[in-house]
């Protein structure tokens, strides 16, 4: 009899901790509908939201440097392009207008 409840505590306790790794992950990535988007380059380090290729990481947490232009958060859609150095395309730094005066 504990033979079995064992294996069915492990069974419960696996599919527990696979629909929450699975829920987890499923926020990082800008999902279709969502108000949302990928902005590069202003993460603080450790505060990425996920994967880069450029650095080879897959995981959120792993930006070594601040404005890394390879790391990105998840932000509201519109706000990356008032951000300073914020670019949406991985590699590329915004470019700030130097000739427009306030």
């Amino acid at each position: 009899m504990k033979k079995k409840n064992l294996a069915l505590s492990m069974t419960i306790s696996t599919a527990i901790l696979s629909l929450s790794a699975a829920g987890a992950l499923a926020h990082l990535e800008p999902q279709d509908g969502e108000d949302m988007q990928k902005c590069y380059g202003v993460v603080k380090a450790g505060e990425n939201d996920c994967a880069s290729e450029a650095n080879q990481h897959g995981c959120a947490g792993m930006a070594e440097t601040d404005s890394d232009v390879n790391e990105w958060i998840k932000i509201p859609n519109g706000l990356c392009d008032k951000l300073v150095g914020g670019a949406l395309a991985e590699g590329k730094t915004a470019q700030l207008d130097k000739d427009k005066k306030d």
